[in-house]
C-alpha cells in the first residue's frame, strides 16, 4: 500500500530544517526542579509548556517537540502517574498545536518519544514485548492528538529502538525521526558502530536517521558523517547535540557551548549533508536563534517567511530611529500632551496584549477602535497572569 503523502518530508526534500532546543534546560532555567516530573507540567503548568514552545518559535525553530519524552508508562510510574500516559501525552500535543495555530510561519509538530528508562532483558527485567506495548500506548495518544511526525531521541540501546520504530510504525505511516546517543567513541551502549545503526533504523521504518545528545557538536560530527556516507544519498540525516557537558560552576551545572559556537558547528553539518538540525540539553533559544540565522544564508531558497519577518522588524527599528532623531530636534508634544493642553476629553481603551509573537489580529483591533473615535490605547501588563507579549514590545 502507497504511504500517505508527508508535507514534512516534502519539505525536507527542498531544503533543511531547524528543530527546537532544550526543554528540560529550559524548565530548570525557570524554576523546576530536576526531580520534578518534566511531563506532568503538560497538565498543571501548560503556560509554561506554552512559552518555551514560543520561545523557540520566535528563535526560528521550524520543527517544535511536544513535552513528553519521558510519557511512558516505566519513566511516569517513578512518579506514580503510569495511569496518565494518555492524558499526558494528548495534553503535550494539544499545548503544541496551539503554539502552531499562534505562529505566523509553518510549524512541524514531533511526537517526542524517548527510551522506557530500564533495562530490557535479558540485561533487565523488562521484556521486548512489555516495551513495544508501552511505545505503541504512547503512540496512539500522540497520534490521536494530531502530531506531523514521530522523533524517538536519545536511545543508546539498538534493540530498545527496532522496538519503538515497530510500536510506532505499526500504526502509522508518518514520518519517524529516529536518534541515537552516543559516546565519545562513536558507538552506542549496546555497542553497534554508525553504519550498523544507520542500516538498521532505515530497515525498520526509519525516515530520518541521526544522532542527539552525545558530548556537543564537534564529537558528533563524526557520527553523522558516517552516518551520511554508509547511506544512499537520498537518505535524510539528522543532527541534535547538547551544548557540551554541564560543568559545575558554584550550585549550578552549566553548558559551555555557546550561540556563536553552535552557529559555526550548524554551517558544518549543513555543508556536510545534513537535512535537520537542532538542539538538545543545554541549548537554548539563543542557540536556535543563532542556528536559524545560519540556516536563512545558506539556503535562502527555502527561507520561511521569517525572513520577511525580519525584513518588516528591521523596517519599524529604521523607521522609529528616524523618528526618534527627529524628535529630539523639533521636541514637538505628542497628540495626548496636546489634547491636554487644550483642554479635551481624551477616551482611552484598554486592550490585552498578544499571547504571541503574531500580532495582525492585534493591530486589526487597534485601527478598529481608533477608527471608532477612541484617543489612545491602554495595554494591559500580564493580563490575568497568562503569559503574553510584553505589552511595551506590543506598544511599539
Amino acid at each position: 500500500m502507497a504511504r500517505t503523502p508527508s508535507p514534512f518530508l516534502e519539505r525536507l526534500s527542498y531544503g533543511p530544517l531547524l528543530c527546537d532546543g532544550g526543554m528540560g534546560t529550559e524548565l530548570y532555567a525557570r524554576g523546576i526542579s530536576y526531580e520534578h516530573c518534566f511531563e506532568q507540567l503538560n497538565l498543571t503548568h501548560p503556560e509554561l509548556i506554552k512559552a518555551i514552545h514560543l520561545d523557540y518559535v520566535a528563535a526560528g525553530a521550524q520543527v517544535i517537540e511536544t513535552n513528553t519524552f519521558g510519557a511512558n508508562r516505566y519513566r511516569l510510574a517513578d512518579h506514580g502517574l503510569e495511569q496518565s500516559v494518555r492524558k499526558i501525552n494528548r495534553a503535550g500535543a494539544k499545548i503544541a498545536r496551539e503554539v502552531r495555530e499562534l505562529s505566523e510561519t509553518p510549524i512541524f509538530l514531533a511526537g517526542n518519544i524517548g527510551p522506557i528508562g530500564r533495562l530490557l532483558a535479558p540485561l533487565g527485567d523488562i521484556e521486548l514485548t512489555e516495551a513495544r506495548a508501552a511505545f505503541l500506548e504512547q503512540a496512539e495518544a500522540l497520534l490521536e492528538s494530531g502530531v506531523d511526525l514521530f522523533l524517538l531521541e536519545t536511545f543508546s540501546d539498538l534493540t530498545e529502538m527496532r522496538e519503538a520504530l515497530a510500536a510506532v510504525r505499526s500504526v502509522t505511516d508518518l514520518p519517524i525521526v529516529a536518534l541515537m546517543s552516543f559516546a565519545e567513541d562513536g558507538t552506542v551502549a549496546s555497542g553497534e558502530e554508525p553504519w550498523l545503526i544507520a542500516k538498521t533504523m532505515l530497515e525498520q521504518g526509519a525516515d530520518v536517521i541521526g544522532a542527539n545528545c552525545a558530548t556537543g557538536p564537534a564529537s558528533m560530527f563524526d557520527i553523522v558523517a558516517s552516518m551520511r556516507q554508509s547511506t544512499d544519498k537520498q537518505v535524510f540525516v539528522a543532527a541534535q547535540p547538547n551544548a557540551g557537558l554541564p560543568k559545575r560552576v558554584g550550585s549550578r551545572f552549566m553548558y559551555g557551548a555557546t550561540p556563536e559556537y553552535f552557529a559555526t558547528s550548524t554551517l558544518r553539518f549543513l555543508e556536510a549533508g545534513i537535512h535537520l538540525v537542532g538542539g538538545c540539553c543545554g541549548t537554548t533559544p539563543q542557540h536556535i536563534a543563532a542556528m536559524s540565522k545560519v540556516l536563512l544564508e545558506y539556503a535562502p531558497h527555502v527561507a520561511t517567511q521569517q525572513t520577511v519577518l525580519a525584513e518588516k522588524v528591521e523596517q519599524i527599528r529604521e523607521r522609529r530611529r528616524d523618528t526618534s532623531e527627529e524628535s529630539t530636534i523639533q521636541q514637538a508634544p505628542t497628540m495626548f500632551a496636546q489634547q491636554l493642553q487644550d483642554g479635551h476629553f481624551v477616551i482611552s481603551v484598554e486592550m490585552s496584549p498578544p499571547r504571541s509573537v503574531k500580532f495582525t489580529r492585534f493591530l486589526q483591533n487597534a485601527a478598529t477602535i481608533a477608527e471608532c473615535g477612541a484617543d489612545m490605547i491602554n495595554i494591559t501588563d500580564n493580563a490575568m497572569a497568562r503569559v503574553r507579549m510584553s505589552n511595551i514590545a506590543a506598544a511599539r
